[in-house]
Formats: C-alpha cells, structure tokens, sequence
C-alpha cells in the first residue's frame, strides 16, 4: 500500500498544483483539509474527480467525501477497497 500512498501524494500535488509541495512534505496520517495541507472545498471537488477517473470510483454522497478525504492513510484504505481500476 505504500506504492499507492506515493501515487497518491504525487497525484494530489500534480491535480492541485500543489507548486511548494513535494510528497516527503505531506504524512500519510496528516490531514489534508484543515490545519494539514490546507485543503479547502474546491480541492475536495478535485479530489472526487481523481477518484473517479484514476481509480473508478464515484462518490455519490459528500459527507462520505470528508471521511474518505481525511488523510493519505484513509484515502490509500478507501481505494484499495473500492477500485475498479
């Protein structure tokens, strides 16, 4: 699952143009939104899309975003078990 956590680091900097980020700069157990990386809601949108057409899974209700979009370690969790790609 490691290999997926840097995939998906490297994805979040790339998609969000993340330009003063790099992968060592974001722990897989920090918080993406908040007081981590500081994410806010147009990234989450970003995100859903990720998820959608890197992994084939769609989100179909928001508040299961905030659980999923918790940190590296929760998202890596989420996709191993849902992909379909």
């Amino acid at each position: 699952m490691s290999d997926l956590k840097e995939e998906l680091k490297s994805k979040i900097i790339s998609v969000l143009n993340l330009e003063d980020v790099t992968t060592a700069d974001i722990a897989d157990a920090d918080p993406l939104f908040g007081d981590g990386l500081g994410l806010d809601s147009i990234d989450a949108l970003e995100l859903i899309v990720l998820l959608d057409k890197d992994y084939g899974i769609k989100l179909t209700d928001p508040k299961q975003g905030k659980a999923i979009f918790e940190s590296i370690n929760t998202m890596a969790e989420y996709i191993t078990a849902n992909r379909t790609k």
